[in-house]
Order: structure tokens, then C-alpha cells, then sequence
């Protein structure tokens, strides 16, 4: 006999204080807002409120989820309550997106028919000492709301119910956590050592062996990475039905984006695509700029742009989101302000999502790669990732990853997935939730976009810590339910661990080297350099990096690849120091995570080759190498 599932109940017994349990422990529960709203007409914002019968109907089904006890009532303004057990301890109950995810199948196999796009604000606050029933459910409505904002239907919670903390960020806060990601590192490992070899424990030999298996592995997966670069998929052929109606969505911060956006929409505009192009432009603007004036005139001349202003956004997130509501193709192409793709770039992406690709991830190459030495230095390492790394973990490990830009989604699967403007990298957070539940995820080298690279230093900083940071973020929340999940492969659960798992830790392995050499010397009075393993060990780690790039000179983009000299440079740059910048940043981003320390850095895009001002730039995440 089935157990009794909860109960659809009105609103003064869903808030109804609960008996104290003689001799048990008191039971540790939440309330859940759920507030669907549907897109009504153009507008970008949410707007149209279920029907009565259709929140009945939805809470009568979900109560057929809920466990004994738990409860679920319909309230007069158009959102849906539940009280749930929380047997999770974490600041993200695990169920709750769950019957969140139950209540959008509901709530869109029982839409009217002229309703659009469903948006679902999913909010929660903890009932306990503090908060009475009556006092959560207030606070969970308020978070639902922050939620529809969001758009991106992912529960929210109340200040009450978050681990969260705020530290004081100095002009020095950055320079302490670099000296600690490497002096302190190092100092700290070699007194480490020390320590423990004055109490009889040399730990000197198994860290050796420890660096040595880690340096190999890290050594062979590029080199393999390398090889399966060159054998990328085949193009599926030309499908037979008629070309669906694709829109390209351009989210832009409109006041760092000014100088670029007509220019970047001018080449969208001119596409050929044999279904039918919608240029869709997506901005926020904390302030009115004379460039909208030029946008809206250019969208009253061309009938196939379309331009929204999200008012209520403040991340490409949000926008990307809103932008779902207007978007009319069943293609749906992601692209950042500078960005301009190649001639045939939709077509080609129809021939994947045709076979069953949910999303397609294309090759960016660097256009301003001639403006200096860094600009060069990152188009070659561009071509590292887009052309060499991308391809070819896809072919080792069963599948991709969307890098927020030049990335094709099916309408449907993006309209599911959304993207979460919580995370420093919206676009990786996305991948792996589509990888957790069975989607295919394509890399395509031929699938060429353009892009502007940071000019400076510390554009380049701010780009990469973000890069980091978010890759860090995305790597604590996902990583388990990748491995968990009963829809992916050994092969594919094992380069989630290499991906989400090794290459977080490899920055931390690498440095290792430094305070095992000064113990070494400290213990030995000297290094012995003629060991064959050393000897072996630091000529195929050494090689590895000059045969990625080799590889990305054989692969790249015609326009890079004509240019021999930059891959010279890059290979030297990255023998003296580049390869360890990254890994720095890598360190420092961990620390400052750990910190708490959560900042979203904009850029600003500059049309041609003039320097921006020095702030973070693109928005993309590629997967970048560790070694």
C-alpha cells in the first residue's frame, strides 16, 4: 500500500503552527512560493497571472509529489504555497527544485492557449524560532518575486535562510591573497615538510611520486586532447526538411557596449540564412544613452531586428532570458557585443541541432590580434582552446561545453535550462545542468565567430578571475550530481572529474614543486638533476606545451594561422611565464571564493582597435589549460 501524500489545503492551515513533538526532535521545515507568470504579448517583463483553475489544478497535482505532512495551497494573488520537510542541512533544499521543476510541466500542459513563455519565481525562508510559519511564508514571497526577476527559475531564498557573508574588500585585499597563493604557498609546503621530517616523517618521497603522476597525467591529456583535435565530427549533412526560423540573441551592458553594438548588429543583419534571421538585441542601461535613439530607429527600418531593454536586469543572464519571451526562432544563436559571426554560421548550426544536438558551441577567434602583444598572445591561446582543447576533449569525454558566446541552443532546451545570473559563469553553469540530465552538448571548429580581445593587463586580470572564479563556483555545485547522475557514462563521469575535479586542483599540485625542491636542497645540501625520471618527467612536460601550440597553428583560423610569429611568441611567452600567470589567477580566484568575495567585473567593447578603458572584458568562459 502506497503511503498518503500531502494535502491541498487553504492558506490558515498551510501556516498553521505545528504541535511540539514530545521526546523528538523538532521538525525542520520550509515555505515555498511558487509564482508562474506568462509572457503576454511583446512585453519582455513579467506580466500575466495564471487563471484560478489552473493554480487549483496545478496544486491538486502536485500534491501528489509532496510526502505525508506536507501541504500545498493555492493563494488569492496568483502564486502557489507549499510547507516542506527540509532534511537537507545546505542553504539549497534539494526538493525544492524538484517540485519546482514539477510545477513548470503542470503549470505548461495546462496553459491557455494564447499564453507564452511560462517564467516560474520559486522562493523559500525556514520556519523556525525566528520565523513563524506566517513570517516565512512572507519572506518566501518576497524571494519568489526576486525570483521572477531572475527569470531563470532557480529557488531563491530569504536573507534569514543564507550562509552568506560580506568581507571588507581593500585597494590591498587582491595583493595579500596573490602573496598567499604564492610565497605563502611555497613557505608554508617547505616548513610543512620540514616539520615533519624533524619528528621522523619524510613526506618528501611520496609528495615526488604524487607530482610526478599528476605532471604525467596533466602532460598526456593534452597530448591526447591534441591528437583528437585533428579527427573532429563530421558536419551531418544538409537536412531534409526546410530550415526553421533561428534568432540571434546579442546581450549587451549597454553603457560599456556603445561603440560596438551598431556595428556588431549591422553584421548580424546581413546574414543570409534560408530560414529567416530575428536579430534580437537584449540590453540593460542603469542610465538613457543617445546610442538607443540609433537602435530604435535602426529596429523601425529593419523588420528582422528586434531591440528590448530589460529594465529590471543587471546581468547578460537576465537579459539572455528575457530575451526568450520575444524570440520567435526554434534556433536560438547566444552571442556577447563583439561578436561577429561568420558567413553560413546558422546553417551550419541547423545541421547539428537537425540531429539532435541541444547545443552547439562554435570557434572564437580573436579579430584585434594585430593591436599588441597581449592581443596576440591571446588570439594564439584562443586558437589553444577553441580549435585544439574544445574538439578535442569533446571527443575524449563524450561531450562540450557552451562558452556563453557563438553557442546555437533548440529553442526548447534553452527555454528549460535558462541561464543563472547567481553564477560568475552563467554559460558553464548551464552546460552542466544540461550534461546532468542527458543533453548533447557538440563542439564545432568550423562554426567561426569573431571577437575582440582585452588590450591591457588588467583587462586581462579581471577576465580571468572571473573565468575562474566561476569555473571554481560551478565546479563545488556540480561536480557530484554530474557523477551521480544515471544518464551519463563512465567515460563521460570521468572527464567531469578531470574537468570540474583535476583541473581545479592541478594550480595547487603545480606549485607543490617549489617547496618539495627547496626541502630537497634543505635536506641534501643540493638537487640531483640527473635523476632519469627528473630528466624524463621534465622533458615531456616541457614538450606538451609546444605541441598544443603546434597543434593550434595546424588548426587555427586562416587569418591566425598566416601569422607564424605570433605561435613563436606564444610558445615562449608561455614557457617564461604566461602558463603560471593562469594558474595564479587560478589560486587567487579559490581564495577569494572562499572568501566570499563575489564580484561581477563588465567591460566595455570598443569598435576597431581602440583601447577600452581598463575593465573586464568578454563574457564567454572557455575551458582553459592548467598546465
Amino acid at each position: 500500500m502506497l503511503p498518503p501524500a500531502g494535502r491541498l489545503v487553504d492558506r490558515d492551515d498551510l501556516v498553521r503552527p505545528r504541535p511540539a513533538r514530545i521526546g523528538r526532535p523538532p521538525r525542520r521545515e520550509i515555505v515555498a512560493v511558487l509564482a508562474p507568470r506568462w509572457a503576454e504579448g511583446s512585453a519582455v517583463t513579467p506580466s500575466a497571472l495564471p487563471p484560478a483553475e489552473v493554480l487549483e489544478s496545478a496544486a491538486r497535482d502536485l500534491s501528489r509529489h509532496l510526502r505525508p505532512d506536507e501541504l500545498v495551497t493555492v493563494l488569492p494573488d496568483g502564486r502557489l504555497a507549499l510547507r516542506l520537510r527540509r532534511d537537507d542541512r545546505s542553504a539549497r533544499p534539494v526538493r525544492l527544485q524538484a517540485m519546482a521543476y514539477h510545477a513548470i510541466e503542470v503549470l505548461s500542459a495546462l496553459a491557455p492557449g494564447d499564453a507564452g513563455l511560462l517564467d516560474l519565481g520559486v522562493g523559500w525562508a525556514p520556519v523556525n524560532r525566528r520565523l513563524s510559519p506566517v513570517a516565512a511564508l512572507d519572506e518566501a514571497t518576497d524571494a519568489a518575486e526576486e525570483s521572477v526577476r531572475q527569470r531563470d527559475m532557480q529557488p531563491r531564498a530569504t536573507p534569514s535562510a543564507r550562509r552568506s557573508r560580506t568581507p571588507r574588500i581593500t585597494r590591498w585585499s587582491t595583493g595579500h591573497q596573490i602573496l598567499w597563493a604564492t610565497v605563502g604557498t611555497v613557505g608554508a609546503g617547505f616548513l610543512g615538510l620540514v616539520a615533519t621530517s624533524l619528528v621522523g616523517l619524510d613526506l618528501s618521497s611520496g609528495l615526488y611520486w604524487a607530482l610526478v603522476v599528476s605532471l604525467l597525467v596533466t602532460a598526456v591529456t593534452i597530448w591526447a586532447e591534441s591528437a583528437a583535435a585533428f579527427d573532429p565530427p563530421r558536419l551531418p549533412p544538409r537536412p531534409e526538411t526546410p530550415a526553421p526560423r533561428a534568432t540571434a540573441v546579442v546581450a549587451a551592458y549597454l553603457p560599456n557596449e556603445a561603440d560596438t553594438i551598431l556595428e556588431t548588429l549591422r553584421v548580424f543583419l546581413a546574414h543570409d540564412y534560408p530560414g529567416g534571421l530575428q536579430v534580437l538585441l537584449a540590453y540593460n542601461s542603469p542610465t538613457p544613452l543617445a546610442v538607443e535613439v540609433e537602435l530604435h530607429a535602426m529596429a523601425e527600418s529593419e523588420p528582422d531586428l528586434t531591440v528590448i531593454r530589460v529594465p529590471d536586469s543587471t546581468s547578460k543572464a537576465q537579459n539572455v532570458n528575457a530575451a526568450l519571451r520575444v524570440a520567435e526562432g526554434e534556433i536560438v544563436g547566444v552571442f556577447d557585443a563583439d561578436h561577429h559571426p561568420a558567413d553560413g554560421a546558422f546553417e551550419r548550426a541547423w545541421h547539428w541541432l537537425a540531429e539532435e544536438a541541444d547545443v552547439v558551441q562554435g570557434h572564437c577567434v580573436i579579430r584585434n590580434g594585430g593591436t599588441n602583444w597581449l592581443t596576440r598572445l591571446v588570439a594564439v591561446e584562443f586558437e589553444q582552446i577553441y580549435a585544439v582543447a574544445h574538439p578535442g576533449r569533446a571527443q575524449l569525454h563524450g561531450f562540450g561545453i557552451f562558452g556563453g558566446s557563438n553557442g546555437f541552443w533548440r529553442a526548447s532546451a534553452l527555454e528549460q535550462v535558462r541561464l543563472r545570473g547567481s553564477f560568475l559563469t552563467e554559460d558553464i553553469e548551464a552546460s552542466m545542468r544540461v550534461l546532468a540530465a542527458g543533453g548533447r552538448i557538440v563542439s564545432d571548429p568550423g562554426l567561426v565567430s569573431r571577437e575582440l580581445a582585452p588590450e591591457t593587463l588588467r583587462q586581462l586580470w579581471k577576465q580571468r578571475m572571473r573565468w575562474a572564479q566561476g569555473w571554481f563556483q560551478v565546479s563545488c555545485r556540480h561536480l557530484r550530481p554530474v557523477l551521480s547522475s544515471p544518464l551519463l557514462s563512465a567515460r563521460q563521469k570521468l572527464g567531469a572529474t578531470y574537468l570540474m575535479g583535476w583541473r581545479e586542483l592541478y594550480p595547487w599540485i603545480a606549485m607543490a614543486t617549489w617547496p618539495l625542491l627547496a626541502f630537497l636542497a634543505w635536506r641534501d645540501g643540493g638537487i640531483d638533476m640527473t635523476s632519469p625520471i627528473f630528466a624524463l618527467l621534465t622533458l615531456v612536460v616541457t614538450v606538451s606545451g609546444p605541441v598544443q601550440t603546434l597543434a593550434a597553428w595546424r588548426l587555427a583560423a586562416p587569418e591566425i594561422r598566416q601569422h607564424p610569429r605570433w605561435f613563436a611568441y606564444a610558445l615562449v611567452g608561455n614557457l617564461l611565464g604566461y602558463t603560471a600567470f593562469k594558474n595564479l589567477v587560478n589560486r587567487v580566484a579559490h581564495l577569494k571564493q572562499l572568501r566570499g568575495e563575489h564580484q561581477w567585473v563588465v567591460t566595455p567593447r570598443t569598435a576597431g582597435n581602440h583601447t577600452a578603458d581598463d575593465t573586464d572584458t568578454d563574457t564567454e568562459t572557455p575551458i582553459e589549460e592548467a598546465a
